[in-house]
């Protein structure tokens, strides 16, 4: 389980596919504390480390075909940098809202507003059951926890502050780009009880 509070920001170094699977090598800060067989979300997908590099500050990840069709990691490439989170520990502080790592679908980024010390993002997703955003509530957008309002039953938008933006791709995100999405999982249970 992960809080959508980014820890790190992280550069693909190399893609290799083999067979419908993609490899992801990543340099971040803390590959040297990682270990093999440990969940990492990059931009909201929960990935399982399967190689370390200590030397390089590098680890691998790898994503199936069925992740490579419902998020954004088919059109990730060298040089491309990605929000990392490590898994929560059992005595750590739950700061974000409840993230799975289990995007749901992907979402494109319509426009993006600076509003001198704030910017302001709106993003449109296919509708269907389950896939609720309410005004304030949780919304994780490429792996980061905020808070979404002028919502309908197909778009939303959030507001990021100076911090959120310097330390996460949301500096990256340009009118167009793809996102991945994870709506709030109480809000998910909610809906398939009440048949939406």
């Amino acid at each position: 389980m992960f809080t959508g509070i980014i820890e790190a920001l992280g550069t693909v170094t190399d893609v290799r596919a083999e067979g419908t699977n993609q490899h992801f090598t990543i340099a971040s800060p803390f590959a040297a504390e990682l270990q093999i067989d440990q969940s990492v979300a990059h931009n909201g997908v929960c990935l399982t480390v399967v190689g370390v590099d200590v030397a390089a500050g590098t680890h691998v990840v790898t994503a199936i075909d069925e992740t490579l069709q419902k998020t954004n990691l088919g059109h990730w490439g060298p040089g491309k940098r990605v929000n990392l989170e490590r898994c929560l520990s059992a005595n750590g502080r739950f700061d974000g809202h409840i993230v799975q790592g289990h995007v749901d679908l992907t979402a494109v980024c319509e426009s993006v507003e600076d509003q001198n010390g704030s910017w302001l993002y709106r993003f449109r997703h296919e509708p269907g059951p389950g896939r609720v955003t309410v005004e304030k509530g949780s919304i994780c957008i490429n792996g980061t926890s905020l808070t979404c309002f002028d919502s309908t039953d197909d778009s939303f938008s959030v507001a990021i502050i100076p911090y959120t933006y310097e330390h996460t791709t949301f500096q990256d995100l340009r009118p167009g780009d793809t996102v991945n999405l994870e709506f709030d999982i109480v809000g998910k249970y909610v809906a398939k009880l009440l048949g939406k």
